[in-house]
């Protein structure tokens, strides 16, 4: 099956590359099983601080779902059903990461690639890049609970010009929306999602986690995630990293932080 996702783990980030570069970085079902493992290996990891997950090449993010699969996997409704829990399940598993994640997104955003980027927390873009849903002119229905993502990085009315019409979103009006944090130029796109990602990378991660379950808590209202984040918070306040963090302030030093 075509498409695989290379990670490499360095200096406290972890690098995902959608490698599928014959269809524009598709994400193929192996790529989503992939994303899903990652995540579930990752969440037991001290030595991730941040993530970032970016498209190989410079034309594409992600065209979006790997369309080869969908004569296999998506030709009828209980297939479709099937395929949309498998993508859901590896979008939330991108989104339940402790760590903060980065979209490095540079050409294509399209379709189940936007989907993706929208699960990670932050998102940089080059200005050649561009963002579209053509579920419309494929007449396939789109999976509810993916929409809640896409309604959290480009709002009400972002969302539903990006459906009802199929057409594309520019990385300029993106950026206008919010959809994107930082617009750079494509040189510079590397650079600023590697900066950022150093910089998230310094801080202490068991604050990070708590503020990451703090926010989910409050976008989604749920209550078991709410139970999460006090437990959290409360792990952090009694944590190694907070005397170490107070310590440095003291000092007027970095403050070097163990995840403990």
């Amino acid at each position: 099956m075509a498409g695989s996702i290379a990670i490499t783990i360095e200096q406290g980030i972890a690098r995902l590359v959608l490698s599928n570069p014959d269809r524009r970085n598709a994400i193929s079902s192996a790529m989503w099983q992939a994303l899903s493992s990652f995540a579930a290996e990752a969440k037991g990891r001290q030595d991730i601080r941040a993530a970032i997950l970016r498209g190989e090449g410079e034309k594409a993010f992600s065209g979006g779902a790997d369309i080869s699969d969908f004569d296999a996997a998506r030709s009828d409704a209980s297939g479709a059903q099937s395929y949309d829990d498998f993508v859901e399940a590896a979008c939330a598993a991108v989104e339940s990461l402790s760590c903060p994640t980065i979209a490095l997104i540079r050409g294509a955003c399209v379709g189940a690639g936007a989907a993706l980027a929208a699960s990670c927390d932050l998102r940089i873009a080059s200005d050649d890049a561009f963002f579209a849903i053509p579920a419309a002119r494929l007449g396939l229905g789109y999976d509810p609970r993916g929409m809640n993502r896409l309604l959290r990085a480009f709002g009400s009315q972002g969302t539903r010009q990006l459906f009802f019409t199929a057409d594309r979103i520019g990385a300029q009006r993106a950026y206008e929306m919010g959809a994107i944090d930082q617009l750079t130029t494509t040189a510079e796109a590397d650079d600023a999602a590697e900066k950022l990602a150093r910089r998230i990378a310094e801080n202490a991660p068991i604050t990070l986690k708590a503020a990451k379950l703090g926010i989910r808590a409050a976008e989604s209202g749920a209550q078991a995630v709410l139970a999460e984040a006090r437990k959290a918070t409360a792990q952090a306040n009694a944590s190694a990293d907070y005397r170490e963090g107070r310590l440095a302030f003291a000092e007027k030093r970095a403050p070097r932080f163990s995840g403990n």
